[in-house]
């Protein structure tokens, strides 16, 4: 066989497997893609939350259950249960974000000293990492030092924070209501700690 020849057909093998490993690495259901900029394109559930105290209304969040399903089963189904309503902002940081969710110690009227101690009687989550960035509306899990450790809180960015980009686990974003997040009560300190009478969550309903 000519040298051109069997040039050309190695250039070609080469750009055969090029195409195949591009394929077989972007398909749906090998690695989670960034999800789609449009609202309600995700195709994942969708959760409803009335949010009742300075700030009053509701906010509809898109969760992604491509990009973190086992953070999205624990989401519904502790909204299902009930275990949300009643649950604080606890931990809200102007420019930051509005963190909630705490179903043992973040229900209103209770000790807010212990508020963002607490999770779930479920077991933590291991972490579902993807390449979805911390921007406006995006809404995150909280968890502690272990990666693994994430539960039943989430938190809602008031602006972006690359810094979180691929540390925590995106479990979906705001795609109603981000006028409501906007003016929950923000929290003191370098931590965000809500003093007094925070926002409630006094309702979270799985809606789609």
């Amino acid at each position: 066989m000519r040298k051109s020849v069997l040039a050309a057909w190695i250039i070609f093998l080469a750009g055969v497997g090029l195409v195949a490993w591009y394929y077989f690495a972007t398909v749906p259901g090998s690695t989670p893609q960034v999800v789609n900029d449009a609202p309600g394109e995700a195709g994942g559930p969708q959760i409803e939350i009335t949010v009742d105290g300075e700030a009053q209304g509701k906010i509809v969040i898109e969760l992604f259950e491509n990009l973190a399903p086992q953070h999205v089963e624990r989401i519904t189904t502790l909204a299902e249960e009930g275990a949300y309503d009643g649950v604080v902002f606890h931990r809200v940081i102007d420019g930051f974000m509005a963190q909630t969710g705490d179903v043992a110690y973040g229900l209103e009227g209770g000790d807010m000293r212990r508020a963002g101690t607490g999770g779930s009687d479920y077991p933590d989550l291991p972490a579902e990492f993807s390449e979805e960035p911390f921007v406006r509306g995006t809404v995150g899990m909280a968890r502690s030092a272990d990666p693994d450790s994430a539960n039943s809180q989430f938190f809602i960015m008031f602006d972006e924070a690359p810094h979180l980009d691929g540390g925590y686990t995106v479990v979906g974003r705001v795609i109603e209501g981000m006028d409501v997040v906007m003016d929950i009560k923000r929290g003191e300190g370098p931590n965000g700690a809500v003093t007094g009478q925070p926002d409630v969550m006094t309702n979270v309903d799985v809606i789609e």
